[in-house]
């Protein structure tokens, strides 16, 4: 399994607006071939939210980025005093898991 990490900073007095977002979200990514789940979690103790795709292969990640459902899913851009920062986004092979 193939994980990217997106880690946004977003400013403070944003966050309901940032969470908004997610939630009224095109879901375009939910239909792609190889696309297993997403996660968006809201710091605790941390300055960035984290936004987690799970795919079955880095090729349909790199589909999905390609794609003109991905240009459509990021067409509508958030403001840029909603960000404090730049964000950062990390990709990860999957080589143990565990659950209960």
């Amino acid at each position: 399994m193939f994980v990217v990490a997106n880690r946004i900073p977003v400013a403070e007095g944003h966050e309901d607006d940032f969470e908004a977002r997610f939630e009224k979200r095109a879901k375009k990514v939910d239909q792609r071939e190889g696309f297993v789940r997403m996660e968006v979690l809201r710091p605790v103790d941390a300055d960035r939210y984290v936004v987690l795709t799970y795919w079955e292969s880095e090729d349909a990640f790199d589909a999905w980025t390609e794609s003109e459902d991905f240009r459509e899913a990021h067409r509508d851009r958030p403001p840029k005093e909603m960000f404090s920062g730049k964000s950062e986004m990390e990709s990860h092979e999957v080589f143990i898991s565990a659950e209960k």
